[in-house]
């Protein structure tokens, strides 16, 4: 994984990404509307969807952020268990579910009894993956689902080339506009934290799922990964 040098790293990345969810909380909801077109909507339904898990399920949805999948899997009949480092987030959230300021490395949760779990675009901003899918595992029954959103880069040349346009000069723009322009600046770099998803699907194996697979999203600039706990 290429690392811009001018990214933070390890507990200076959690602090900083920290301070800065909790500064662009307020109008976090109505920028990601705005840069997706509300296709993030729809991203999530998706995702939940695709953990195929009966009513009355118990999902975590961890960096919760402002609680959009919990408001999701409130309205599939699941019940969810919202966690986020970012007390700001949490104060702007719009779902009725608990949530809980809390690491997501370091759960509050007894080992075993969670059906499943969800994550939103949060994956490159957490400072250990491998550590987040094992812990992620430890919470889990034997059959549970997860189902974790993150960017990406579309495979065709030509969309390719459009996202980038997008996402490395518009996206800031429009953050800069309505919430931080720094905060937005450094969101389109923080891809380079994501390593290659075959990495991230072989890191979901190691930490104990199997079916694991990647699907994109159109146009491509958004990845699912999703997977069992065995």
């Amino acid at each position: 994984m290429d690392v811009d040098s001018g990214l933070p790293m390890g507990q200076e990345k959690a602090t900083s990404v920290q301070s800065m969810f909790d500064k662009i909380a307020p109008r976090y909801d109505f920028v990601n509307r705005v840069m997706t077109f509300r296709l993030d909507v729809r991203w999530r339904k998706k995702t939940v969807k695709s953990l195929s898990l009966p009513p009355n399920s118990i999902v975590i949805d961890l960096a919760c952020g402002t609680g959009d999948f919990c408001c999701e899997l409130e309205k599939a009949g699941i019940n969810p268990l919202g966690f986020d480092f970012s007390m700001g987030m949490l104060n702007a959230s719009r779902s009725t579910s608990p949530l809980t300021q809390a690491d997501v490395l370091k759960l509050p949760i007894h080992s075993g009894i969670i059906d499943g779990a969800t994550c939103g675009f949060a994956l490159r901003n957490l400072t250990e993956l491998p550590a987040f899918f094992q812990e992620v595992s430890r919470v889990l029954r034997k059959g549970g689902r997860v189902g974790f959103l993150d960017v990406a880069e579309p495979e065709n040349r030509f969309l390719n080339w459009g996202h980038h346009i997008y996402f490395d000069r518009i996206v800031p723009k429009v953050g800069g506009f309505f919430s931080d322009k720094d905060a937005y600046s450094y969101l389109p770099k923080s891809f380079a934290y994501l390593p290659p998803y075959q990495e991230i699907l072989e890191m979901l194996e190691n930490a104990g799922f199997g079916n694991v697979k990647r699907q994109l999203f159109a146009p491509g600039s958004v990845q699912l990964f999703s997977g069992e706990k065995i």
